[in-house]
């Protein structure tokens, strides 16, 4: 049985050892990006490397493309009580045009995508993510005969949100693992962790205590009218002026919200059904509502109900309303904060930084892994700034700066992944252990 220094340090040195492979990797996955629910070739890559390792347990499909692999830890628990720890990392990319210099760069085009043709990108990093939980899993196969419980490894599929008559993403996938994957284990997990790259100092570990990322959902807003030549509108019913009051009208709806309740309600794309000289029957909006507070979004609902409602009353259309992919907020529980503060510092050293950060307005849906099991969601750094005497950040010199996630200059420094695969282990190693949870209160 190795000390806990012994495999901090043997752990430390796999993560060194495998860190060549994690950017090989990172750089595959980046150069063939695929869109939520179509993970189909990057799924068969995961499996492949977790084959590689020597990973037996291994489960795919499981909510279109995810995948599960399981690693039983060979010693008993000091305490006696075995644990299970989930790991867990998304892997589709975005609908976006990369407009990078990387040589690694992506130039796909999904032509087939419900709604396209699209350009895809890993724009948010998701395949760092991938990368690194790979690294994690070869590095704790390594050591598997002196972990102290089990480590479930999630590959999460369409965390960016399937398409809208589709299903997909955490929740489906939490349902799916609960009835066939976990229902083998000898111990429900009793922690969820994984980590989110982001536009901060290269190496910087992050976090926020309480919420850290909003609730969201999704909206979808239909204006019916009647169709007419657009030469005689008054022989009809024109759908796009009430369809343009709403878009005015979602920018208002935080002034009736408490403005101590962060909201935001953002119209994204709009569809009509006409041409320059027709009045169409109809149009429709896409939108996204994110709220930090607990309970908020019932009542901005309420709002965009009555204002879908009432708006196109007044100019005899008819208007209407559906709620969708809604997703709960990420909570980082003050008690699983402090429980990972010493493992998050010893991962950065002495050198290194482990500092708070305010809550995000981005979602995220590992917050469905989370609620089920207790645990936190880290951020990590990966971009050429630092931070000034104010603590904000600044770009370093001749570098490219903060470029934020989403973005088609969206970038993430190979140097930093290593921090990521070593996040990872060390949290497994220490919860499994019973190092990492919460006091009773």
């Amino acid at each position: 049985m190795s000390t806990d220094t012994d495999l901090t340090d043997r752990i430390d040195a796999a993560a060194r050892d495998v860190e060549d492979d994690v950017i090989e990797w990172r750089h595959h996955i980046h150069s063939h990006p695929e869109l939520s629910n179509r993970e189909e070739g990057t799924a068969s890559f995961i499996v492949d490397r977790l084959r590689d390792f020597g990973y037996d347990d291994v489960t795919t499909d499981i909510a279109g493309h995810g995948v599960a692999a399981v690693l039983h830890g060979g010693a008993e628990p000091d305490d006696g009580h075995r644990r299970t720890v989930l790991l867990r990392a998304d892997i589709d990319a975005l609908p976006v045009r990369e407009e990078t210099d990387e040589d690694f760069a992506s130039d796909v085009v999904d032509e087939d995508y419900p709604g396209g043709p699209f350009p895809v990108a890993h724009a948010c990093g998701h395949d760092c993510h991938t990368a690194m939980l790979l690294g994690a899993a070869k590095v704790l196969r390594e050591v598997a005969d002196d972990l102290q419980g089990d480590v479930v490894l999630v590959f999460q599929p369409a965390e960016e949100g399937p398409p809208v008559d589709e299903d997909g993403g955490a929740r489906p996938m939490l349902a799916a693992l609960e009835d066939d994957v976990l229902a083998d284990l000898d111990a429900a997990p009793t922690m969820a962790f994984g980590m989110h790259v982001a536009p901060g100092p290269s190496g910087w570990i992050c976090y926020a205590r309480d919420v850290q990322n909003a609730s969201s959902e999704l909206v979808k807003i239909t204006v019916t009218g009647e169709q007419v030549h657009g030469s005689q509108p008054w022989s009809g019913r024109d759908p796009m002026p009430p369809a343009a009051e709403i878009v005015t009208a979602m920018g208002q709806v935080y002034r009736r919200i408490d403005a101590q309740d962060a909201v935001t309600v953002s119209i994204g794309h709009i569809e009509d059904e006409g041409r320059f000289n027709i009045v169409g029957e109809s149009v429709t909006m896409w939108g996204t509502v994110r709220c930090l507070a607990d309970g908020v979004m019932d009542r901005v609902n309420e709002i965009i109900e009555q204002t879908v409602t009432h708006i196109p009353e007044a100019y005899g259309c008819s208007g209407e309303v559906e709620f969708l992919q809604q997703v709960p907020p990420v909570v980082n529980d003050g008690g699983w904060i402090d429980a990972v503060l010493p493992t998050l510092e010893r991962v950065a050293g002495e050198d290194g930084h482990v500092v708070e950060v305010p809550a995000s307005m981005g979602y995220d849906d590992v917050s469905e892994f989370i609620n089920a099991y207790g645990g936190v969601y880290a951020l990590l750094g990966v971009q050429d700034v630092t931070v000034d005497g104010d603590g904000e950040p600044v770009p370093e010199d001749g570098g490219r700066g903060l470029v934020p996630n989403h973005s088609p200059r969206f970038y993430a420094n190979d140097d930093a992944l290593v921090t990521g695969v070593r996040m990872h282990a060390h949290v497994a190693l220490d919860h499994l252990r019973g190092a990492l949870e919460p006091e009773e209160d």
